[in-house]
């Protein structure tokens, strides 16, 4: 299954709906914990996620908004 830009944006807007700054916490533990496990599609995964929350918490992307990647 193969996720793309908009659908990371929803589900780091949903983590961050409810988890508020704890999911970024989450996300950067993944990233290592996976990194460690020597699971690097799954790290990869989280750390896209991570962008996306970073992003979402600094207010420089509105996830009701399209989204545009350069």
């Amino acid at each position: 299954m193969q996720l793309n830009a908009d659908d990371m944006c929803r589900l780091a807007a949903d983590l961050a709906a409810e988890h508020g700054h704890a999911a970024l916490d989450y996300a950067h533990r993944a990233v290592i914990s996976f990194e460690s496990e020597g699971e690097p599609d799954r790290a990869r995964f989280w750390f896209m996620l991570s962008v996306f929350l970073d992003d979402i918490m600094l207010r420089r992307l509105d996830p009701e908004e399209p989204i545009t990647l350069h």
